[in-house]
């Protein structure tokens, strides 16, 4: 069962913790973390692209010339994709690149991305995050006090608008809640910093 110290929004040793194995102690499966990411990407897509094809282009009605005899190539209509101002082949319409992964595969997925940053000693235990105000610089000052780089994912146990708020002005920071969490963040930030009461919440959904 993984280790590790649990520290204060100073930097300082307050304890240890034992993560459940099962959650962050298995072998990360590389295949499922894939699969997530790319689902997570593709979900970005807005997919507005569109262009017209030959049937939507307006002109084109009349044949060019006559079928036989000019000495040049039959043509059917001045809008075949072959002519200016001709129609698009096969034109891309809006379409959305959602797509469903097996249950199983997500849950997988998520244990992978945790098991790989605690492997990796990317995981930082806080004994918990509290803000009187809101204040970019007191997040700012415990990101440097844990020795946390520019891209860090904190989660939190629930929703905390003054953490949330203050953390949103320091650029490559992102925050998170467990229901929110998805295997693309988690891979992206360099440091992946959990409140130590966020920790049991992970533990009981994915254990």
């Amino acid at each position: 069962m993984p280790s590790i110290t649990v520290v204060d929004m100073e930097g300082k040793n307050v304890g240890t913790i034992e993560l459940a194995e099962s959650v962050f102690g298995i072998e990360p499966n590389e295949a499922a973390m894939h699969t997530m990411v790319v689902n997570y990407l593709a979900a970005q897509r807005q997919g507005t692209q569109s262009a017209l094809t030959r049937a939507e282009v307006s002109g084109g009605g009349k044949k060019p010339w006559r079928q036989k005899g000019t000495g040049r190539a039959r043509q059917g209509s001045t809008r075949a994709p072959q002519w200016t101002h001709g129609g698009v082949v096969f034109a891309p319409k809006p379409r959305s690149y959602r797509f469903t992964v097996n249950k199983k595969v997500r849950r997988l997925a998520m244990k992978s991305a945790f098991s790989s940053k605690a492997a990796n000693n990317e995981i930082i235990i806080l004994d918990s995050i509290k803000l009187d105000e809101y204040k970019t610089k007191k997040i700012v000052a415990m990101l440097g006090a844990v020795e946390a780089p520019k891209k860090t994912l904190i989660v939190l146990p629930e929703v905390d608008s003054k953490v949330i708020k203050s953390a949103a002005n320091v650029p490559g920071v992102k925050t998170a809640q467990v229901n929110t969490l998805n295997v693309y963040d988690i891979l992206n930030a360099d440091k992946l910093i959990i409140v130590k009461d966020a920790v049991s919440k992970i533990e009981e959904v994915y254990a």
